[in-house]
């Protein structure tokens, strides 16, 4: 039993008119039968967002590395209460936050210079836990059902509004679920791709946006053609016409068999 994932981020084409730099990042780990993921969006008013976004996943990453290496933990083999995931949750939002205060620090400039909205998932064969802070989203598919939105993109009172975690609300905010059972797959995504990936009237999965991904994670491909692949996609002009914004994917598949 094991996972197959992959994260690539494409610069949106409004950001290359400007000149300005891709804001979102996505990354992810595993251990054992367990994997962690997470993507964030850089927020565009932000002088040093795209920082704030990759330290963001990464601190993500180490802080539940720390955690499965801790003697005094069960590595997340047991099913996490809702409870215990909005305390894991918290904990490393917690830490996430102070990594970036240290940044602001050190740099001289204003931890809202780093803001970025944060999703993350964890993982194992028998459940997923995850949070959302600000918009972009996750979703699920387990055995013979449909693609499921986990959380719904928290969406302001004005346009382009959203919590980032920099936000003092943030915790407030942050939405947590666990779910009891074991999912084929997964797709973490920031908000570039919301309007093609999720139907807005309703907020349910657009299923021909992710069963071609689905079916692409079960191919034996090597990880340069993995690389082109995604890359065409995410910068693909048919996309592109529907999305000028930073685009992020995160794709994992949970196989039993080992895929060649």
């Amino acid at each position: 039993m094991n996972w197959k994932a992959v994260a690539r981020s494409a610069i949106g084409t409004s950001h290359q008119k400007q000149g300005i730099v891709c804001q979102d990042y996505g990354n992810y780990c595993s251990f054992g039968d367990v994997i962690v993921g997470a993507v964030a969006d850089g927020a565009g008013s932000a002088k040093h967002s795209d920082v704030g976004s990759k330290l963001a996943v990464e601190t993500v990453l180490k802080c539940f590395a720390d955690i499965n290496e801790s003697p005094q933990t069960q590595a997340f083999s047991q099913p996490l209460s809702e409870e215990e995931a909005q305390k894991v949750f918290t904990k490393i939002v917690t830490q996430v936050i102070a990594e970036l205060q240290k940044q602001a620090n050190e740099e001289d400039y204003s931890i809202n210079d780093l803001a970025c909205t944060l999703l993350v998932f964890l993982a194992t064969p028998y459940y997923v836990a995850a949070m959302q802070i600000g918009d972009g989203f996750i979703v699920i598919r387990s055995k013979e059902s449909e693609y499921q939105l986990l959380f719904q993109p928290d969406k302001g009172e004005f346009a382009n509004e959203t919590t980032f975690i920099t936000s003092k609300n943030a915790l407030e905010e942050m939405q947590v679920e666990v779910f009891p059972k074991k999912q084929e797959f997964i797709c973490a995504s920031t908000d570039g791709l919301e309007k093609v990936a999720i139907r807005l009237s309703d907020w349910q999965p657009f299923s021909p946006f992710f069963k071609p991904l689905e079916e692409y994670l079960h191919e034996p491909v090597n990880q340069e053609d993995e690389d082109k692949y995604l890359m065409e996609f995410l910068n693909s002009e048919r996309l592109n016409s529907r999305t000028d914004d930073d685009k992020t994917l995160l794709l994992c598949l949970f196989y039993e068999s080992k895929i060649q």
